[in-house]
């Protein structure tokens, strides 16, 4: 079963910053308004991605990525069988589907989405 990168979240001290970086890179454009608090990343095809600000616990300024797949739960029982550790519990995104995020067994941070069915 293939399990494709669905989307990426730039982590970033300067969202505002990190836009006007990555617009000009490579001409992404930018929505703030569909979610407060959260940019949405168009970069012309899927995937997609978004811009936020880093949380205060976080240690630095990082990438999260997202594949997909299709039985969040069953995946990750599996993170917690094979070592991971879960960060994120699952999380419902209304109209999307849900999310989670996890750590593998050297703590490289990894996210899932289930889409909404």
């Amino acid at each position: 079963m293939a399990n494709p990168l669905c989307h990426f979240e730039l982590m970033s001290a300067d969202p505002a910053k990190c836009r006007d970086f990555y617009g000009a890179l490579f001409d992404w454009s930018f929505d703030d308004q569909t979610m407060p608090g959260y940019t949405l990343v168009h970069t012309g095809q899927e995937p997609t991605g978004g811009v936020f600000p880093r949380p205060t616990k976080s240690l630095r300024p990082c990438m999260n990525v997202y594949f997909t797949v299709m039985d969040i739960d069953r995946t990750l029982s599996r993170v917690n069988e094979l070592g991971g550790k879960i960060l994120v519990s699952k999380t419902t995104i209304p109209g999307t589907g849900e999310f989670a995020m996890f750590t593998d067994p050297e703590g490289i941070a990894v996210g899932i989405m289930q889409p909404k069915h």
